[in-house]
């Protein structure tokens, strides 16, 4: 992840934009949507732009519409990649915001949704997230993920996940090109017992099913397929 493609279309943050609100988990800032008392609940882990941006929040909204409590922390600490800050290029933001850091905060953000009563966790990442996501499906703290467009996922994540997965990739992505996801595809294929899907969306880029321009009704359907494929995975839960 050297930017580019993980920095590119980036969102105007609105820390006002969802139909969900906003509260403290375990410590940490989160945009929460859908009801507490579901047994379901979905964990998103964002990409470097964070938890403040609309597609993403409406991306949430749609899920907790389809009867999940959905968590989206705030594992940036407030401070959101900002490609306008020549002061804080991606390399040096990274060693500040590493996915390890990502990971550490979201087991306490589990534990607390077990103790309210939640049966079952899948967690949805993306870019960014998505390394967070897999680090906590080879721990088996949560039941199932999602990846999207992942970003720092190496051959040996895969290897080590033994729970049902679903990646999905852009065709268009230096970052997880679609030779490295076919891969992933083959040794998860290997797995007798472990559910995965993997799929290479045609003619999109990184980062297409949340940084979309919602003016651009192809990247905008584009888009919607993606969430479709999610759903699809997470009513398998």
């Amino acid at each position: 992840m050297s930017g580019g493609e993980c920095c590119s279309n980036p969102p105007t943050l609105d820390p006002c934009c969802g139909a969900g609100h906003v509260d403290k988990v375990a410590g940490v800032d989160s945009y929460l949507a859908g009801s507490p008392h579901s047994k379901v609940a979905v964990l998103m882990v964002t990409d470097v732009f964070g938890y403040e941006a609309p597609n993403l929040r409406k991306l949430a909204d749609k899920v907790a519409a389809a009867g999940y409590y959905v968590v989206v922390p705030d594992f940036l600490d407030g401070e959101p990649f900002n490609p306008q800050n020549p002061n804080r290029p991606l390399p040096a933001w990274i060693k500040d915001h590493g996915t390890d850091k990502g990971f550490e905060a979201a087991k306490p953000v589990i534990e607390a949704l077990k103790s309210k009563g939640v049966s079952a966790i899948a967690a949805v990442g993306f870019c960014w997230g998505a390394k967070v996501v897999v680090e906590l499906a080879k721990s088996k703290l949560i039941q199932t993920a999602v990846l999207m467009h992942p970003s720092f996922i190496s051959v040996e994540d895969i290897k080590s996940v033994d729970i049902p997965i679903s990646i999905l990739g852009a065709e268009i992505d230096k970052i997880s090109p679609p030779e490295l996801l076919k891969e992933f595809e083959q040794i998860l294929a290997a797995k007798p017992g472990v559910a995965s899907y993997v799929k290479i969306f045609p003619k999109v880029s990184h980062g297409w099913s949340v940084r979309y321009n919602n003016e651009d009704a192809e990247a905008v359907k584009a888009a919607e397929e993606a969430h479709q494929e999610m759903l699809q995975w997470l009513a398998k839960l």
